[in-house]
């Protein structure tokens, strides 16, 4: 009798463990959406702040007002400014497109790297990561072990992700995954200069105490607290699930329908994410007409979770596949949000006193499954090819900058901080060295060129210089250099390293000179992430395939 018992116990756990291995990535996926939960409470309203109304008595003109809004992983062929827009141009973007119009255009403009919160720390700086330390993305607690575990559960044909458990298990929590406080940013220096700021949406620069945006420059910030567009069994919403994704697969098991108000705690927001932050950016614009105000509208579209309203799905039409329908429906509310903007402005009769600068986090991701995002250029977010950090940048200002200006020089993230402290007639911040260049003289046309050698980017081992036309990429994982001549080759199809040697000597010594007295990252790297430079995530690779490993 207890022979029999412990062979059927032992039985039950093979069984047991066979279920359990068999369905793991559940499994996974199941505790990573037990962990971390926040009590999120019902919607309020936002009483944001009247200031008194800007005065002579101040002893100057009353500044221009400037919003700054950002888009979040949009793909340089998802607006139709440049001939493009998704499904082949069937879902246009009339607002961006006028904004462009009516303004500048930087037609070489990139992003601060090729992944999120670097390039937000240096719009908010215009400093390199080299400068401030902050150099990679924070995640999650835990999302990189989970990813990589789900990962390798998928026939995608990539290395596994590489994961560092030591470095994980002493990284400091995400909360406190932060811009230091010593750095003085865009918002501080406009808070300086008389302006009320306000942040609205995605922040990604820390929340623990010092770090948030209220301990940043912004007298008052709504928050995006947590990752879904609005709650995944709404009525109103189309969602659309990766499955070939494991960063999807995580967000979807994570994240929450939540917002928080000048740190407070979380509640639902009042709408579908892009059409809610909008509103409220609106009522911000209403509440400051009288004094000189800076909007950071920080917009989480078009990042996953896909998830956009009925209403915009059906007005897009028939585009296929699903998710593709569901992008382009997330595309047109954002577009939506530009032109209400522009429309309060004029409504306000305050447009011809306010600058507004529109532009992306980075490029369109891989992960999502869309291979014409950054048509007609190679790679993706998580890359430094031009399809990972070519962004739009469009800055308006009537009557200082003329409609329809198209400026070729190329320009980055970290030109806006000193570009927009220069409208507002706000010094630099003494003792701290800026990286970027003032690009209202271009955008003006006051001169045809800027004084500036080169543009550089990193991410641990994956270094990259653009100097005049010519752009080296170095990485360590694999070993492997690239030289492009992008005057002549600009989609980056022929590698010239071996043919040009003494090229590549000439740009890894201005890469060595750029690192050479650099501080170390605040955090170090955690994971390493095989990417396909030219593949989506829905696609399987093959030996043939070129890669690089992304350090996050």
């Amino acid at each position: 009798m207890f022979r029999k018992l412990v062979i059927g116990s032992l039985a039950a756990v093979i069984i047991a463990a066979g279920v359990a291995w068999y369905l793991r990535t559940d499994i996974v996926l199941f505790l990573a959406s037990a962990t971390g939960r926040v009590d999120v409470a019902p919607t309020r309203t936002i009483n944001w702040q009247k200031p008194d109304p800007w005065s002579a008595a101040q002893g100057r003109q009353q500044p221009p007002n400037i919003i700054f809004i950002l888009a979040d992983d949009l793909g340089i062929n998802d607006i139709s400014t440049f001939g493009g827009g998704m499904a082949d141009g069937a879902l246009q973007t009339p607002n961006i497109d006028r904004l462009a119009a009516d303004g500048a255009n930087f037609t070489q403009a990139y992003s601060g790297t090729a992944s999120c919160a670097p390039s937000r720390a240096m719009i908010m700086t215009g400093r390199y990561p080299t400068r401030t330390g902050f150099e990679f993305t924070p995640t999650p607690d835990g999302m990189g072990r989970v990813v990589s575990m789900v990962s390798a559960d998928m026939d995608s044909g990539l290395p596994e992700v590489r994961v560092n458990n030591a470095r994980a298990e002493t990284a400091p929590a995400y909360e406190d995954q932060g811009l230091p406080t010593s750095e003085v940013t865009i918002a501080e220096v406009l808070q300086d200069a008389g302006y009320h700021t306000v942040h609205i949406g995605k922040w990604h620069l820390g929340r623990g105490e010092g770090f948030n945006p209220n301990d940043q420059g912004f007298d008052e910030s709504l928050l995006m607290a947590s990752g879904l567009f609005l709650p995944e069994d709404d009525p109103n919403v189309i969602n659309a699930k990766l499955d070939f994704d494991p960063i999807d697969k995580f967000l979807w098991a994570r994240m929450q329908f939540a917002n928080s108000f000048n740190g407070g705690e979380w509640f639902e927001p009042g709408g579908y994410l892009t059409d809610y932050w909008t509103d409220e950016a609106v009522k911000v614009i209403r509440a400051n007409k009288e004094n000189p105000f800076f909007l950071y509208l920080a917009h989480w579209a078009v990042h996953t979770p896909l998830q956009a309203t009925r209403e915009d799905y059906e007005a897009v039409g028939n585009i296929e596949p699903h998710r593709a329908r569901v992008y382009a429906a997330m595309m047109r509310a954002l577009d939506r949000s530009v032109g209400d903007i522009m429309n309060a402005l004029e409504e306000e009769g305050i447009a011809d006193n306010t600058i507004i600068v529109f532009s992306s986090d980075n490029g369109g991701a891989g992960y999502i499954g869309l291979p014409d995002v950054n048509a007609p250029y190679r790679g993706w977010k998580i890359t430094f090819f031009e399809g990972g950090i070519k962004v739009p940048m469009f800055m308006s200002w009537p009557g200082n900058i003329m409609p329809g200006t198209k400026i070729d020089t190329p320009v980055a993230h970290i030109d806006l901080m000193p570009t927009l402290a220069s409208a507002a007639g706000a010094p630099l911040p003494d003792g701290v060295e800026i990286d970027g260049i003032d690009l209202l003289p271009l955008a003006t046309r006051a001169v045809e060129t800027v004084p500036r050698e080169a543009i550089f980017w990193q991410s641990a081992f994956y270094r990259v210089v653009r100097h005049g036309d010519w752009k080296l990429q170095v990485t360590e994982q694999p070993n492997k250099t690239w030289l492009f001549n992008l005057s002549d080759d600009p989609t980056e199809q022929t590698n010239l390293s071996e043919a040009n040697p003494q090229k590549v000597a000439e740009l890894r010594a201005l890469l060595d000179a750029h690192t050479a007295s650099a501080r170390p990252p605040l955090y170090p790297h955690t994971i390493e992430a095989p990417v396909a430079i030219d593949k989506t995530r829905a696609e399987r690779v093959s030996s043939d395939d070129e890669i690089i490993f992304w350090p996050n």
